[in-house]
């Protein structure tokens, strides 16, 4: 893999609490608008909170203001620029759990090429809307997370870091830790890049949209410039980037609206034909393993554990948990065939709990509700490696990155 430091744009110590704000795709533009300070990054990342009344997010005066406002916060001291080129180290807290991560600017060509693997298609026109803002930024304004195969050198000089002091650390209204070092040291930066020169590929945990964005701006950028070398800034993208041994995927859980028709006893029934049913009563019950699923019906949790035959642990996607509830349950007793256009169907991340799934149903929002054990690093690997593309909204990263500790710009 080819990555490289870079000269970050990120705000003094004073201000990083006041600056740092949530990804712009976990809140919406009203939520924005109520959670931005005036030094928040939301005003850059979401700038049609400006607006009154709140503007169209792709309209041009939007992508205007998240430029004008991108140049104040530089002017008024909110953002400086790192002297030099330095790589970073990022830490995330959540509970009594906290991962590290690598923050570095990786190369548009190896995720042309297929080095940097992703799992999840992307739409092309959420990839134009991260794309206009990327150009008309000429910079990187939130990270991508990226997840690798464990390197113990790596894994060295990253321990090392975090045993000096931090340049940032601080815990957000949310709950989360963040905690940020800068690693000044020329010739462990150039190690660094030595190391990850090894790394045979990177995987995309969260951000296929800004990824293909930024892989696109560099294309791009080197349309438009004949002494192209492939050396230049644009050529490169900010991310973070987690040793797969640090990483936790939750649980991402489904709601369905009805039951297509079926009483809730004949459902469970049904339900027998594919999978071994257990009644756990009104006791939560949170799925234990690969394969069993836990279900909210009726005031009732279930256990359910699919039969032997029923699935293929040697397909990639065939052994996948939400494959197996996908066609067993939604598509065979509900009719429901596409996920990411049906509207009888939603999503809930697994940090929100089982007490979510039951809200919901309770209320009678949904008529049922499925938990289901969450997929390991291992099997993205596997599947990313396959050159398959797992089914949507199957796995869930938490922390998110917090965006505004540092910025890349294609200089």
């Amino acid at each position: 893999m080819k990555i490289k430091p870079f000269a970050g744009v990120r705000p003094p110590q004073e201000l990083v609490e006041e600056v740092a704000a949530r990804p712009y795709d976990v809140l919406n533009s009203q939520e924005a608008q109520q959670e931005a300070g005036e030094k928040s990054l939301l005003h850059i990342t979401k700038p049609e909170i400006d607006f009154t009344p709140i503007a169209d997010e792709h309209s041009d005066a939007v992508y205007a203001k998240a430029v004008a406002n991108y140049q104040l916060w530089k002017q008024k001291g909110w953002l400086v620029q790192d002297p030099a080129e330095y790589y970073y180290v990022y830490a995330q807290t959540y509970k009594s759990r906290t991962q590290y991560g690598l923050v570095a600017c990786c190369h548009c060509e190896d995720y042309l090429n297929g080095k940097i693997k992703k799992h999840e298609l992307t739409r092309k026109a959420k990839e134009d809307d991260r794309m206009q803002h990327v150009l008309l930024q000429n910079a990187n304004i939130e990270p991508v997370f990226f997840a690798y195969s464990a390197v113990p050198a790596m894994d060295a000089i990253v321990a090392k870091a975090v045993a000096t002091p931090p340049e940032y650390k601080f815990t957000a209204a949310d709950g989360f830790g963040h905690t940020f070092w800068v690693i000044k040291d020329a010739a462990v930066n150039q190690k660094i890049t030595q190391i990850f020169a090894n790394v045979p590929a990177l995987y995309v945990a969260d951000g296929h949209h800004r990824t293909a964005a930024a892989a696109r701006v560099g294309n791009e950028k080197r349309k438009h410039n004949p002494q192209h070398t492939g050396n230049e800034e644009y050529n490169y993208f900010l991310a973070v980037i987690f040793s797969d041994t640090q990483l936790k995927i939750m649980d991402y859980n489904r709601v369905v609206k009805d039951l297509n028709g079926w009483t809730p006893q004949a459902f469970v029934e049904e339900l027998k034909k594919s999978f071994y049913v257990e009644n756990k009563g009104a006791l939560s019950y949170t799925p234990c393993e690969l394969h069993n699923f836990s279900m909210y019906l009726d005031e009732q949790w279930y256990s359910l554990t699919a039969k032997p035959n029923t699935y293929n642990d040697a397909d990639p996607i065939g052994g996948l948990d939400v494959t197996i509830l996908s066609q067993l349950v939604l598509d065979n007793l509900l009719n429901i065939k596409d996920l990411r256009t049906d509207q009888r169907i939603d999503f809930v991340g697994g940090i929100r709990g089982l007490g979510e799934l039951k809200k919901r149903v309770d209320s009678g929002e949904m008529a049922a509700a499925f938990a289901l054990y969450p997929v390991s690093m291992q099997q993205l690997i596997n599947i990313a490696d396959s050159g398959n593309i797992m089914p949507p909204k199957t796995t869930w990263f938490e922390p998110k990155l917090r965006s505004g500790l540092v910025i890349h710009e294609l200089n």
